[in-house]
């Protein structure tokens, strides 16, 4: 059953569910997406797209920002140094109907964060104010920001950068709790998560060093945040948006979810592309049997499919037997994840 009350709001938007899964760019495509919201992720975001590529309407701009209509409510993420470029770009996207756009100001890249987007807008907060007030003016959707905690440790600038982003308009603030300069090494500062959230009155997703349904409680009761993205964390393991213990689950069960997740990869894509992408999500499937490492570089450099499920019921894995689809259907048609789903905001409890 869905709460009678959302968790929280995005401006007007209401979200049920306090975790997230994180844009993260080759992983979170549409039957990512899909198959986590299946098991409770609350909002769906898309990789981070240039602005440029949009502008110059480039087909894997687009093809990045397609999705599901189940995934409602969706964030399209955008990234640029310049405020016009993105305006533009924000404002074209409008035709493909998000319900957000997010500015992404935390990717560390050196390609994308040395040019000044990214994280690199953090380095001037008043650039980021006056972005945010251009786009919440101009759009007629809620504006949001993912940021980090500044550009390194000697410029640990967030409260300044959340306050810009609360005063010129932002509807939301994500915030992955590591500066530029560690990337996604040592620990994430919790700490300055909950600093973020008194500092300001619009809703503080909390986000970095959650790997088990112990981490999203506990990084809640510590930062008070109004939810949890995750990251690295969900791929290979959608069932931490169900809070459980992927180490303990039935065979059965993780066999079922591979296949339909491979199914809905192999439909979207095309059986060739299809399977290489989901290569990136089965070691991380894998990693609770164990399998020794030549049979794990086997399965990850297998390119036939039926051979690849045999090499998975090597492994333990008691596959179905039932035929996988041969070509790829129009984006958006994902039946084989999207069956049984009877709403747009699944609840955590959700079963496959």
């Amino acid at each position: 059953m869905m709460a009678h009350e959302p968790t929280f709001h995005i401006r007007s938007i209401p979200v049920w569910g306090d975790v997230i899964l994180a844009p993260m760019d080759g992983l979170c495509d549409v039957p990512f997406r899909l198959l986590c919201r299946r098991f409770g992720s609350a909002v769906s975001y898309t990789p981070f797209v240039n602005a440029l590529e949009v502008l110059s309407s480039q087909p894997s701009a687009w093809r990045t920002l397609d999705y599901h209509p189940l995934e409602r409510p969706v964030v399209f993420q955008l990234f640029d140094s310049d405020v016009d470029r993105l305006l533009a770009a924000a404002q074209k996207v409008q035709s493909l109907r998000p319900d957000v756009i997010d500015i992404n100001m935390g990717c560390s890249s050196r390609k994308v964060s040395g040019r000044g987007a990214g994280a690199g807008l953090l380095r001037d907060p008043a650039k980021v104010g006056r972005l945010i007030a251009a786009l919440s003016r101009a759009l007629p959707v809620p504006v949001t920001a993912k940021i980090r905690l500044g550009w390194d440790e000697n410029s640990r600038n967030y409260l300044e950068v959340a306050r810009a982003i609360e005063q010129n308009g932002g509807a939301l603030i994500a915030v992955h709790a590591r500066t530029r300069a560690q990337r996604y090494r040592g620990q994430a500062d919790w700490d300055a998560i909950a600093e973020i959230k008194a500092a300001v009155n619009i809703p503080v997703i909390g986000n970095g060093d959650v790997r088990t349904p112990g981490d999203i409680e506990r990084l809640k009761a510590h930062s008070a945040c109004d939810a949890v993205m995750i990251g690295r964390g969900a791929v290979g393991n959608p069932w931490i948006f169900q809070r459980r213990d992927r180490w303990s689950l039935p065979r059965e069960e993780l066999a079922r979810v591979i296949h339909q997740h491979l199914e809905s990869m192999l439909a979207y894509y095309g059986p060739s592309q299809g399977l290489l992408l989901f290569r990136k999500h089965l070691k991380r499937y894998l990693a609770p049997l164990h399998p020794g490492r030549a049979l794990l570089r086997r399965i990850l450099t297998c390119e036939n499919l039926q051979e690849l499920l045999d090499l998975l019921r090597q492994a333990g894995l008691p596959m179905e037997a039932r035929p996988l689809p041969p070509n790829p259907t129009r984006p958006g048609k994902l039946a084989p994840l999207a069956e049984g789903w009877t709403g747009a905001n699944p609840t955590a409890g959700a079963t496959v």
